[in-house]
């Protein structure tokens, strides 16, 4: 079994990796795999190139097409040899690349073949890859994929990693992202919606995924009052079960977000004040959210750093102990540390009296 990293420990995983190591990532579809890779190589300088070789038909889209070369010796005899003209990703510049052969377990076995060499000697028909270029594939795997048998040999010539993010990470993403909050509250009040269930899948059965609740997302940002079309359409993406439960969720009460409790306090308040603690939960880690995410004026600084203030006074004042020590809990496991440093910076008496209130623990 493979071992199972994160987020954050991929990109570790990427910074401390020889460039003439390679790595396979497993993992299911939709997670993000690509995405992920490319903002860490581009923020490195490096090019990315996305092979999908699951669709690939013939060796050539991979090693390119091959010419007759006709050529004169020393003593003026013609001679002629067949080349490969590069395929069109292939660097010309002399500049490193990173190549990343997505479905690698979908490939026909031809072109498996073609890779074997690629990750062994970084060459392709004889053309090598610039130095310091880095080769990454990807796999998926589970029962309800088609796919194909990898040689042991080509397996071998991988750091194996299974590719997990947690749910958290995906939320505090889809904050950066400004996906619709009922969409985050949805999936941090019902987690195990984020990734779906393909047990039991059928041929055109629709399941969730992380790129499926960013479609969503586009479609409930245009939407006030959920009408039974939208409720069509989410299933269409989702699938039934998941958009039932949605839609549910999202029509149950209004969603007060981070940036509301922060910038519009007194207009919040009264729905806060009847809160059960899950729903303070999920409040509590929308508002580490949008302070992790948002780039705030010099005036909404101030505000939010006030109307912080007194919403960590309410939960003290109105023995709202377990609502307050899920709001400490957030702020001490590190995972916010922008929010962490708005608080030092802007809001130093909230940020000493967590730190008491976890000393009291």
């Amino acid at each position: 079994m493979a071992v199972t990293i994160n987020i954050s420990e991929l990109k570790e995983t990427l910074e401390l990796t020889p460039s003439d190591q390679n790595i396979m990532l497993v993992g299911k579809h939709g997670i993000g795999k690509s995405e992920i890779l490319t903002s860490f190589f581009n923020s490195k300088g490096l090019k990315v190139v996305t092979l999908f070789l699951g669709q690939m038909a013939d060796p050539g889209d991979i090693i390119g097409i091959p010419s007759k070369v006709e050529k004169q010796d020393a003593k003026g005899k013609a001679t002629s040899r067949t080349d490969f003209t590069p395929p069109y990703w292939f660097p010309q510049d002399g500049q490193p690349i990173v190549l990343f052969l997505d479905e690698l377990n979908r490939a026909r076995p031809e072109i498996l073949q073609t890779v074997m060499d690629l990750t062994l000697n970084r060459k392709l028909a004889g053309k090598a890859l610039p130095e310091g270029s880095h080769v990454i594939s990807a796999v998926n795997d589970g029962e309800e994929y088609q796919l194909t048998d990898l040689d042991p040999a080509l397996v071998s010539r991988f750091n194996i990693y299974e590719f997990r993010p947690t749910v958290e990470e995906w939320l505090n993403w889809a904050a950066s992202e400004n996906l619709d909050e009922r969409v985050i509250n949805f999936i941090q009040d019902n987690p195990t919606w984020l990734d779906g269930d393909s047990k039991g899948y059928k041929g055109l059965d629709k399941s969730a995924d992380r790129r499926a609740w960013k479609h969503v997302s586009d479609i409930m940002l245009k939407v006030d009052v959920i009408k039974d079309i939208h409720k069509r359409l989410i299933a269409g993406v989702v699938g039934a079960a998941a958009a039932a439960a949605f839609i549910q969720s999202a029509q149950q009460r209004k969603v007060i977000t981070g940036k509301d409790l922060l910038l519009k306090y007194d207009k919040t308040m009264k729905t806060v004040e009847k809160y059960q603690l899950h729903e303070y939960a999920i409040l509590n880690e929308s508002v580490f959210r949008f302070l992790e995410n948002t780039k705030l004026t010099d005036r909404e600084k101030k505000l939010a750093a006030k109307n912080l203030g007194q919403y960590i006074e309410f939960l003290s004042e109105q023995k709202k102990k377990e609502a307050l020590a899920n709001f400490t809990a957030i702020f001490e496991k590190g995972t916010y540390d922008k929010a962490v440093s708005f608080l030092v910076a802007n809001a130093f008496e909230v940020y000493e009296m967590l730190n008491e209130f976890v000393s009291s623990l």
